[in-house]
């Protein structure tokens, strides 16, 4: 007697499969044998593929989603500044994406907190993470600090004024476009200049 055994198979597009993405393991600095500053450098490079990536999101301010805290990209970004801690451009840049394209509060604030303490001169830096204080934490004193220590290394004159006006309405909006402006002449990523744009956009209707 022949017997015929079938089994059926289902195949699932690959449009419809969500990605997950794996982080480096925690303590991954004490387990480079002296090869830190080069896995900081590989993990970076993987990191700005994928930086609007959400492994999990939260819930939606508005139109803007929101991600769940301690995501895929926050785990990448403290490891890359937990191997090379002099590395400005985790700092600088992977912060913004964490505050502005995936709205990962929480790891944002910690990003910048370690960027300040290792920049406290960098004006850049101190700048944007008053923005994410301004915006994001709803910390205006905290953001009005960071602009006075900008001001006080080099940033314009005007963000002492801005610093002042920061228990307003006004001077939150004011520090969003100012930030923008600041984005676009330093030519970043398209990407996070349009997400900001649409935050500006939550805050003023009439904003173009």
């Amino acid at each position: 007697m022949l017997v015929v055994i079938t089994q059926q198979t289902t195949f699932i597009p690959v449009k419809d499969i969500q990605a997950k993405y794996i982080a480096p393991p925690p303590m991954l600095e004490r387990f480079t044998f002296g090869y830190s500053e080069i896995m900081a450098d590989t993990i970076w490079i993987r990191a700005i593929q994928d930086m609007d990536y959400c492994d999990e999101v939260s819930g939606k301010v508005g139109e803007v989603s929101v991600c769940a805290n301690d995501s895929w990209l926050y785990k990448m970004i403290d490891t890359i500044t937990n191997l090379s801690p002099k590395f400005r451009a985790p700092y600088a840049v992977g912060s913004l994406a964490l505050t502005i394209l995936i709205t990962d509060v929480d790891g944002a604030t910690k990003v910048f907190e370690k960027a300040v303490k290792e920049f406290p001169s960098d004006w850049p830096i101190l700048y944007r993470a008053a923005y994410h204080y301004m915006y994001e934490v709803k910390d205006n004193k905290r953001a009005a600090e960071l602009l006075i220590q900008a001001a006080d290394h080099g940033a314009p004159p005007w963000t002492r004024t801005l610093a002042g006006r920061l228990y307003s309405d006004s001077g939150n909006l004011d520090l969003a476009k100012s930030l923008l402006q600041n984005m676009k002449d330093t030519q970043q990523d398209p990407g996070l200049i349009k997400r900001l744009e649409d935050k500006i956009r939550s805050m003023d209707p009439q904003f173009k």
